[in-house]
């Protein structure tokens, strides 16, 4: 740190890009964070009071309250990985910095001082007056039609001395979640509860007790069986295992080298015999190559490989720290397809959850959670039911030569790499494997041509943020449910509502075993933010919403769907007859087949003065900081229960979202498409979206003791939702 007290943060970092023909670069520079401004620097400037004697940056970029740090993810240079982030203004999409790290703590730091500076900059702007928008804005609004609040479509690649990177729009199909995006239905386990606890958030809580079985202690290590119902068992080729045991290294260190594939994973994972990187969708999933090392009677047994994708994110738990996630699931792929002398083994979910403990003796202490449901094919599967049983052992039992790792080394030089597969053509005798993977595309990642293997791009967009954890820990139940309903609320009760008239293309229905429809979701099944939560981080039941869900409509098209409240005879224009007004919430899903899912809430008023009123009248910036999700899957496959999780995500800080202020409406346009993570959770979802039971609350967020406690907008669950029962809507000019 500089002795200069306007330098907020400051340190070597890496420049991370493309050139023209290509390829990837890295550049060491010097970056210095300051109170509104983010530059970079070729060499470490000399710091003085009136900066006389600093030298010109390369490139700077203005801080306020428009910017957003932008999580891409890993990007592979030579085999080694960085961590990049992208730092722009969502008003000035062409003015951005693009900066790496090979360490990702390195980058945590960075992205968490750039986003401090930020939020300061947004209080300041907050505490110059009124945030609601006078009616001459409110006419503006009308004549403008529709605003866009942030857009992260397009790439820019800055010019840096003799480097110049091109601006480049990115390609719909690297966006699609319907069929060709990242994968469709890798199975997130690492959200269920652990000892039955609620899972409101915290990382540690992983799988209730009804669902695992401790089966045997080995190594220091619990492991556990998963218990499920016959109907399960019939389709899945064996149950789950998972190993569980306490590592004393950092969450990032543990995380780097789980993510490594290179000659350092022979010393903690005796299963491992060789990996490489097949194709890099994007900055958080990968299709990686993987060859086993069974112990089994190798002489008999055929070696056992495998193709598939993993997936990545961090959290932060709010309470220790920054937690991460692994996740796998087999894949096939062209340029990896079956090889002569090995099975191709097949992972139906696994993966790790890395989270952090509370420090013992002032020693850092992680939990690791490794979880392996894999059908290793072949005889041995079918005549000798222990080969399954003992290879998956062998394989669980990495967690404990991660701790042994750790023991025996210096966490600090981990370094992760991965060698990089340009191509794996199958042989002569493979063709018929080959040919059999054509015919199976809906269970493979579709290939873009403008997505190589080789080629490093910049414009991936990644942001880890979709699930945005609040910075708070989800506190103890010792607030009851009673203590929803308190005096003194500035939000209004929805009074009875007239109903008639109201309908939407996606019908309702509140029986329990019914499909493709709605019905309300209870409030109380989701917790919010309690009158004292500013001084106890206490949260409660929600309890009754503030708005009325009227009607829901699923929309499809060839383009994405903007502004859907001008459809004539909507639920928003029938609203307005009856002197309600209403607030429009339109999920966007982009691909090949754009979808939207919109939701009608109404009230009879908005309370003056009230949360509610200001983020309505408000401005971009106020409703992007406060605008929140909290999503649930009660019913659906234990991978995407768990990729969905149940963590308040603030939208606005995820992905783009426009506002669209009616006289008597506001219509909130969420592009989900605009954010690749949020892309992937998606794609998990949209694969088996007719399986799933997906409960989702909207609320504006209360961050003072006036605005608390929280009230939902409102909730609702869709079930088991057909893509096909989409209509194409009649949108008016």
């Amino acid at each position: 740190m500089s002795s200069s007290s306007s330098v907020v943060y400051e340190g070597w970092m890496v420049r991370y890009g493309r050139r023209k023909i290509g390829r990837s670069f890295v550049h060491t520079r010097y970056f210095v964070l300051e109170p509104r401004m983010l530059s970079y620097y070729k060499r470490k400037p000399q710091h003085k009071a009136d900066k006389v004697g600093w030298k010109l940056p390369i490139k700077s970029l203005p801080i306020d309250g428009n910017c957003r740090v932008e999580d891409r993810g890993l990007k592979m240079h030579h085999g080694h990985m960085l961590y990049v982030l992208c730092v722009y203004n969502k008003r000035e999409k062409h003015n951005r910095i693009t900066m790496a790290a090979f360490n990702i703590q390195e980058a945590l730091i960075w992205k968490e001082k750039i986003e401090m500076v930020i939020d300061q900059q947004q209080g300041a702007a907050q505490s110059d007056g009124n945030r609601a928008i006078s009616s001459s804005q409110q006419k503006a609004s009308l004549e403008n039609g529709r605003k866009s609040s942030s857009s992260d479509h397009e790439s820019l690649y800055s010019n840096e001395e003799e480097e110049e990177e091109e601006e480049n729009q990115r390609s719909l199909l690297r966006r699609t979640t319907i069929g060709n995006g990242p994968p469709e239905s890798l199975y997130d386990w690492t959200r269920e509860n652990d000892l039955g606890i609620s899972n409101q958030g915290s990382p540690d809580q992983v799988f209730s007790r009804g669902h695992w079985r401790l089966v045997r202690c080995q190594n220091g290590l619990r492991i556990f069986e998963e218990l499920q119902d016959v109907d399960y068992l019939a389709r899945s080729c064996s149950r789950a295992m998972k190993a569980v045991g306490v590592v004393e290294a950092s969450c990032e260190a543990i995380f780097q080298l789980v993510m490594s594939m290179d000659t350092t994973r022979f010393e903690w994972d005796c299963s491992f015999q060789y990996g490489s990187l097949v194709e890099e969708v994007d900055g958080h999933t990968a299709i990686l190559y993987h060859r086993l090392q069974l112990d089994w009677f190798p002489m008999v047994v055929w070696p056992r490989d495998l193709c598939y994708v993993r997936y990545w994110r961090r959290n932060d738990d709010g309470s220790y720290g920054w937690y991460s996630v692994v996740l796998f699931q087999s894949r096939e792929h062209p340029n990896c397809g079956p090889q002569p002398g090995f099975v191709r083994a097949h992972i139906e979910s696994g993966g790790f959850n890395i989270s952090p403990l509370k420090s013992r003796n002032g020693r850092i202490r992680t939990q690791v959670q490794h979880l392996m449901q894999i059908d290793l094919k072949g005889w041995g599967v079918g005549y000798v039911p222990s080969f399954q049983q003992h290879c998956l052992l062998h394989m669980l039992n990495s967690v404990a030569g991660l701790r042994e790792w750790f023991s025996q080394s210096d966490e600090s030089q981990v370094l992760p790499r991965i060698p990089v597969m340009v191509n794996m053509t199958p042989s002569a005798s493979s063709k018929k494997g080959r040919k059999a993977q054509e015919n199976t595309t809906q269970t493979s990642l579709p290939m873009d041509p403008s997505r190589h293997s080789t080629v490093l791009e910049e414009e991936s967009d990644e942001d880890d943020e979709f699930l945005i954890p609040e910075s708070e820990q989800e506190p103890s139940t010792r607030e009851d449910a009673e203590n929803v309903k308190q005096p003194g609320r500035d939000e209004e009760d929805s009074d009875h509502i007239d109903l008639s008239g109201f309908s939407g293309n996606l019908r309702r229905d509140d029986r329990d075993n019914s499909r493709d429809c709605w019905r309300i979701s209870d409030g109380n099944n989701f917790r919010v933010r309690s009158k004292n939560f500013v001084y106890d981080k206490s949260k409660v039941p929600a309890g009754k919403p503030l708005m009325e869900l009227v009607a829901v409509d699923w929309f499809k098209d060839t383009k994405r769907m903007d502004h859907v409240a001008r459809r004539k005879g909507c639920a928003v224009q029938v609203a307005a007859e009856k002197g309600l007004f209403t607030l429009a919430i339109n999920l966007q899903v982009p691909g090949t087949t754009n979808y939207s899912m919109v939701f009608y809430f109404v009230t009879k008023k908005l309370v003056p003065n009230s949360l509610l009123q200001r983020f309505v009248d408000g401005d971009d910036e106020f409703r992007n900081s406060r605008f929140k999700l909290i999503p649930s899957v009660p019913k659906g496959s234990w991978i995407v229960r768990q990729s969905v999780g149940s963590t308040p995500c603030l939208l606005g800080k995820a992905v783009d979202i426009t506002y669209v202020r009616g006289a008597n409406y506001l219509e909130i346009d969420v592009d989900i498409g605009s954010s690749t993570v949020a892309n992937g959770v998606l794609g998990l979802v949209c694969g088996v979206i007719t399986t799933l039971v997906v409960d989702m609350a909207f609320l504006v967020q209360g961050n003072t003791y006036e605005e608390l406690p929280e009230r939902l907008i409102g909730a609702v669950r869709m079930s088991h939702i057909e893509l096909s029962s989409a209509i194409v809507p009649v949108l008016e000019d």
